[in-house]
């Protein structure tokens, strides 16, 4: 593990305890331009969003109708009934998205795999950076804010669903998580720029509890007159 990123895993609330706990739960309400895009407009009602921490498996509820949730893993994407009935399912979801731009609309199972991964991702940054077959290296930093931010590129196995291949994580002077760059793949790749803020703690674990998505230009600095996606977090719980 490099240096940089065991502090910042310190930072966050450590290895030790991050082990202790198999699931996170965390109220989400999530907006921006790209869900208006994809046809799909994100409305303000809040949802849980829970993840399993050491494998890549989500679920939010409710979706599409109150009796509704959403399963997600990287090979099969579902909605389902609360009783576990299957309403639609996909394998394989990634195939689904060849050819997509950003402009080519989603169905509900396109934005159910979205949410999933993103928000697996999200909500086990950093400690996922450690998993089994994730290669990091450290880049050069970004100054921004008056901060040197110093940065990780990571580099996914494809086991791991995820934006795109690789992504940069930047963190302050505290070692705690201030920006995360990457190219949204299934959306035409375009590169992105995810500002983070108000972080908090919960169990131990330290997480923002707002994120904000821009797209992002050639001097990799964030198109700020577009939120392409917001995502407030909120009564975060790990057991």
């Amino acid at each position: 593990m490099s240096s940089l990123l065991n502090e910042a895993i310190e930072a966050h609330g450590g290895m030790d305890r991050w082990r202790r706990f198999s699931t996170g739960r965390a109220t989400i309400v999530s907006g921006g331009d790209m869900f208006a895009i994809k046809g799909m407009p994100q409305d303000p009602t809040p949802r849980e969003m829970t993840v399993s921490l050491h494998e890549e498996h989500a679920s939010v509820a409710p979706f599409g109708a109150p009796d509704q949730r959403t399963d997600f893993t990287p090979g099969r994407v579902a909605v389902e009934k609360t009783d576990g009935a299957v309403v639609a399912e996909r394998f394989e979801p990634r195939r689904s998205f060849d050819g997509h731009v950003l402009e080519t609309p989603w169905d509900p199972l396109d934005r159910a795999y979205f949410n999933g991964y993103a928000l697996w991702t999200y909500l086990t940054t950093p400690f996922l950076l450690a998993m089994p077959g994730v290669e990091v290296e450290e880049i050069q930093p970004w100054v921004e804010s008056g901060e040197e931010w110093r940065g990780l590129r990571a580099t996914f196995p494809a086991m791991i669903a995820s934006h795109s291949t690789r992504q940069d994580f930047y963190f302050g002077p505290d070692r705690l998580l201030r920006r995360h760059d990457y190219h949204v793949d299934i959306a035409g790749g375009f590169a992105a720029a995810q500002y983070v803020y108000d972080i908090v703690e919960a169990d131990g674990i330290r997480l923002p509890t707002r994120r904000r998505a821009y797209r992002r230009d050639e001097d990799l600095r964030a198109i700020t007159s577009q939120v392409m996606v917001s995502i407030d977090l909120s009564d975060f719980h790990f057991a």
